[in-house]
């Protein structure tokens, strides 16, 4: 694995093979060039954001633009039980900082949910900002951690929006997962009686409260739904901290990590 990573466009990295030559040119070539100093002789890998990775030899390099030789060829399989993150929005960028750990951590979707106890609101008008700006810690997290997958920003949802998609997710066989303090199962317990059924492909969904909790009425209406309130451990955590530590028991328990 090369010192740097950089997102390459899907098309252009398709049918690239081993000793190719590929220009990589806009924002990505003059981050390279220019902020990383990359030179002649580097070795770099570039990421389709949908399981490809080039690992390239830097030819030369200008003015916002390089040009590499293709080495290596990897597509990395995707996850056999994708993990969901959703999110509720919470003060101080904690819910972004929960966003940055579990795409390094490995999770393949992440969701902004308006919680009944969210102190941050997104009105219509900040709404698409804000989503650009998740998008932006999601790509700059992938590219950090040099994942080959970059993790889809999903949607806003409300309450109860997100109750009717978790019974569309459950209805497709996923194991969704409230994480709460009052739960009377652990998160380990419910991975471990779903998983022997489960088949390839389907998700698992966890849910992360924001600073004041989930209200009584939104866990009534996501159990309804079909999900599990799951107990992460004895300690309350904060909202930047719960999702990216179930995220690692979780991928544990599904045999990734």
């Amino acid at each position: 694995m090369s010192n740097h990573s950089f997102v390459i466009d899907p098309d252009m990295a398709q049918n690239a093979m081993p000793g190719d030559s590929l220009e990589l040119s806009g924002s990505e070539a003059h981050h390279a060039v220019t902020v990383k100093r990359v030179t002649a002789g580097e070795h770099l890998d570039l990421l389709d954001g949908r399981g490809l990775r080039l690992t390239v030899e830097v030819l030369s390099t200008g003015k916002d633009m390089l040009n590499a030789r293709v080495l290596e060829r990897d597509q990395e399989s995707v996850s056999e039980h994708p993990v969901t993150l959703v999110q509720a929005l919470s003060k101080g960028d904690r819910d972004l900082q929960a966003v940055e750990s579990s795409v390094e951590l490995g999770v393949l979707a992440v969701r902004p949910w308006q919680a009944d106890r969210s102190i941050v609101r997104w009105n219509a008008a900040k709404a698409d900002k804000a989503l650009a700006k998740w998008r932006a810690q999601v790509r700059a997290a992938q590219k950090q951690s040099r994942r080959a997958f970059e993790p889809e920003v999903l949607a806003l949802a409300g309450s109860k929006e997100l109750a009717k998609i978790i019974a569309d997710e459950i209805t497709a066989g996923a194991l969704v997962l409230v994480l709460h303090e009052q739960a009377t199962e652990s998160v380990a317990e419910h991975v471990s009686s779903w998983l022997p059924q489960a088949q390839p492909g389907q998700k698992v969904m966890m849910i992360v409260g924001p600073e004041g909790g989930i209200s009584d009425a939104e866990l009534q209406a996501f159990t309804d739904a079909g999900a599990h309130a799951a107990l992460l451990g004895q300690h309350v955590l904060r909202a930047s901290t719960a999702g990216p530590a179930a995220l690692v028991l979780i991928r544990h328990l599904l045999g990734e990590i």
